[in-house]
């Protein structure tokens, strides 16, 4: 009796195991298919936060206060993490235990991709760190934009939020990044349809003096966001101009631009 206990006992945990397999197999399907915003959109559409979570705005940037919502930090100073005298940015991180082995390699890699090109270098937290990110599994997906100082929570959900897509999105939030559609010359290039917009949720269209590095308006960014987004008709928000026909908001990882902007930036 004890050995056929045992042996359904194994049964049971091999069948869960190839059932969390197939969960993460379709996943991995839909991330293939869908954009950076899309997936975020998504994940963050029916966000409960708890007491302690902070106010998202633009759908998944976090910010302190309500007077906060218009403000690109790093067009102040002490937005950047620091560079040391070997010309690296070091960013501690640590990442929360609750995440299973597959999560916390998916996030590893979204870590781990902008080393091969850029002088940013996530390492994990040591004692005596004053400045990290903690990525948990919180409300939604969603990361503060800049160093804030202390720890700085990046929530990346079990629920939809583990691509290397959003991994890349919400950390470069975390450098310092804001939203391609919120950037200073954005009416240059895209057209928002504020009739199209969700009631109260037109603030997230609103341009941020941003620092865009000299490079251009980037379509295929990480950070834009596709045409539907925040529809409340199912009409697009959002139409690139003068050619209504470009593709654009459709990125699942960084951009060449977003590459060549996070390098001028930290001067790498």
């Amino acid at each position: 009796m004890l050995v056929f206990s045992w042996s359904l006992v194994a049964l049971l945990l091999t069948s869960s195991s190839c059932a969390e397999e197939e969960v993460a197999a379709t996943e991995e399907d839909t991330s293939r298919e869908l954009s950076v915003g899309a997936l975020l959109e998504r994940a963050n559409r029916d966000r409960t936060p708890d007491i302690d979570e902070p106010t998202l705005i633009g759908g998944d940037i976090a910010i302190k206060s309500w007077a906060d919502r218009n403000a690109d930090p790093c067009t102040t100073s002490g937005c950047l993490w620091g560079k040391w005298s070997d010309g690296k940015v070091y960013i501690p991180y640590y990442i929360a235990s609750h995440f299973s082995s597959r999560e916390q390699a998916i996030i590893t890699r979204g870590l781990e991709s902008f080393s091969s090109v850029s002088c940013i270098r996530f390492r994990p937290y040591q004692n005596g760190d004053r400045d990290w990110l903690s990525i948990e599994s919180r409300n939604g997906c969603y990361s503060y934009v800049g160093r804030l100082g202390g720890g700085q929570t990046v929530s990346l959900s079990h629920q939809g939020c583990l691509y290397h897509s959003t991994v890349q999105h919400e950390l470069l939030h975390a450098l310092g990044f804001n939203h391609e559609q919120t950037r200073s010359d954005r009416d240059n290039h895209i057209q928002v349809y504020w009739e199209n917009i969700m009631d109260g949720m037109d603030y997230n269209f609103y341009k941020i003096d941003t620092l865009n590095q000299g490079t251009p308006y980037d379509y295929n960014s990480v950070m834009q966001y596709e045409k539907y987004a925040f529809s409340k008709n199912n009409l697009p928000t959002m139409m690139p101009i003068p050619n209504s026909n470009v593709s654009f908001g459709q990125a699942t990882q960084m951009s060449k631009n977003d590459i060549d902007r996070l390098n001028r930036l930290y001067k790498c």
